[in-house]
């Protein structure tokens, strides 16, 4: 009817007139069909069992709603673009359309009219079971959260179900989107790239979703983990273990996102080939996380070694004390080592070239570099002669105090003043170590030219006395060793003390103590410098009144 009112109009003028008929027509449709949904689900919010459910009917409308606006605009400007590309070609678009009308199978107007009829009840179900999913998962939330009574992982369980809901409805909606378009007979290659897209989001937000999923399980075993462990179980080791938690967290979240972009590019077919390297990358993450692990259960099994010493002597437990740090150092690096070399596997590079390579690069490296092969064989050295060992109190042309560490490299010492001294271990001569088995406190003291020594010496044997009585670091009495040197305005006498290693200062200084308390109770005199000013006479005309 439209079409032949408008024949005898002239060419640009009827094209106008027919895109306006067309976006009226258009128009009407949608507004009939937003009347259609509307009376349809008023009829059924009439219904006794629905009386409840008026919220989610009115949800509906408004869903229909915006879905018919936004139809419309996409097909009004479709016809907008059609009629204009036609001008542009200088086609007539009335003869253009008339053309297209008269192709038109008879039976066309029917099947869409049932084809929008079974989009809108589509539209309806779909909405219908989103609600009916967001209930449910809501539930599950709620019972997850309460789970065990514990409250660490509410954030973590609250995303990933707010996540989870969101796909589905998500999905639901896409599910829709081409069932519409199935039911509207479009092209076959529009509904396989809307199947494809479908693919590709259910890919990356499942991934996510795992990723998410992996957190709240993470947090709720190692919440359960430091809830139950005690010292009686095999829990007992996981708060040493508890570090790689982040570590493992972080691991399979590359993993997922590896496998999610392979499972993206293989629907994509012009970079398929690239799909391959997934598998590969998955695994180099597997054997690095493994690597860490048994890292770190080597570190426990070597600190367990370490804490058995119970029947060690003095010596085997420094022993252990310096070896100790040795061992987990060259386990670390030998794990990572093997670990590179299966990684390089993994990914079909042959470690070969380059294990050659490194051992020629080492042998010219070795060349120029003969001080540090000195250090590394000294080092070694040391610590298979036990020359010194953690703990040691050693005096060496460089530096003296205790032994902090013995690395392959270097030994590190803590003097008496609290600097640390950091020396090449191929640069250490002529070790004096005062923690061999025992060592002596020696102690000098002066006293009068006048003084009885036979009085002097009873003094210090009755201090030596008191000290090894006091002092379990003491092993022998002490020996008064008699006059050591005639001094300017002093007898020097000196004494020696068996003491444990180590402890000589120590010993000394409170050995010192006791006898100055006891020579002040003795009248010992220890004798200190004078200083005399001798004036002349012809000088004292110069002095001050």
């Amino acid at each position: 009817m439209i079409m032949m009112q408008i024949e005898g109009v002239e060419s640009l003028p009827r094209a106008l007139v027919l895109l306006g008929s067309e976006l009226a027509v258009v128009i009407i449709i949608c507004v009939v069909l937003n009347l259609i949904a509307r009376l349809v689900l008023g009829r059924i919010g009439l219904i006794p069992r629905m009386h409840d459910h008026q919220e989610r009917l009115a949800g509906i409308r408004r869903q229909i709603r915006l879905v018919l606006v936004f139809t419309c605009i996409a097909l009004c400007l479709g016809v907008v673009l059609l009629n204009g590309y036609l001008i542009y070609r200088q086609t007539d678009p009335y003869v253009q359309t008339t053309e297209w009308i008269d192709a038109i199978p008879s039976d066309f107007w029917l099947k869409l009219a049932l084809g929008i009829a079974k989009v809108i009840g589509l539209v309806i179900v779909g909405r219908i079971l989103i609600s009916l999913l967001q209930r449910l998962l809501n539930g599950m939330m709620q019972k997850a959260k309460a789970f065990e009574g514990i409250r660490a992982n509410d954030e973590s369980i609250e995303v990933f179900f707010t996540s989870l809901t969101s796909i589905l409805s998500n999905s639901i909606k896409f599910l829709v989107l081409i069932g519409a378009a199935s039911l509207l007979s479009m092209p076959e290659n529009l509904v396989s790239y809307l199947l494809t897209a479908l693919y590709i989001y259910l890919f990356i937000a499942i991934g996510l979703l795992v990723v998410k999923a992996v957190a709240a399980i993470v947090d709720s075993l190692d919440a359960l983990s430091k809830k139950y462990s005690s010292p009686d179980n095999w829990l007992r080791h996981y708060e040493k273990l508890s570090i790689l938690i982040p570590l493992f967290r972080r691991c399979l979240e590359y993993v997922i996102y590896v496998a999610v972009a392979s499972l993206v590019v293989l629907q994509l077919s012009f970079i398929q080939h690239l799909a391959a390297f997934g598998p590969r990358l998955t695994k180099v993450i597997g054997i690095f996380f493994i690597s860490r692990v048994i890292v770190e259960v080597g570190y426990i099994v070597i600190d367990r070694f370490q804490q058995e010493q119970e029947h060690l002597t003095e010596k085997e437990r420094k022993q252990r004390l310096t070896l100790v740090p040795l061992m987990k150092s060259v386990m670390k690096y030998v794990v990572f080592f093997t670990a590179f070399l299966m990684a390089l596997n993994a990914l079909n590079l042959n470690p070969a070239p380059l294990l050659a390579g490194a051992g020629i690069m080492g042998i010219v490296i070795g060349l120029g570099a003969q001080p540090l092969i000195n250090d590394l064989v000294s080092g070694l050295f040391i610590l298979f002669e036990s020359l010194y060992l953690v703990g040691d109190y050693i005096e060496t042309g460089e530096g003296r105090g205790v032994v902090e560490s013995i690395d392959i490299r270097t030994t590190r010492l803590r003097d008496p003043g609290g600097q640390q001294h950091i020396l090449r271990n191929g640069q250490i001569d002529n070790v004096i170590n005062f923690s061999k088995r025992y060592t002596y406190a020696e102690v000098e003291v002066g006293v009068a030219y006048d003084t009885d020594l036979d009085h002097a010496y009873a003094v210090l044997q009755e201090c030596g006395r008191q000290i090894r009585e006091n002092n379990s670091n003491v092993l022998d009495d002490m020996q008064v060793q008699g006059l050591q040197n005639f001094g300017e305005s002093e007898l020097l006498l000196r004494t020696v003390t068996r003491v444990k290693p180590g402890c000589h200062q120590q010993v000394s200084r409170d050995l010192r103590k006791l006898i100055k308390e006891a020579f002040d109770r003795e009248d010992i005199e220890i004798p200190f410098a004078r200083r005399v000013l001798i004036f002349k006479p012809q000088d004292e005309k110069k002095l001050p009144s």
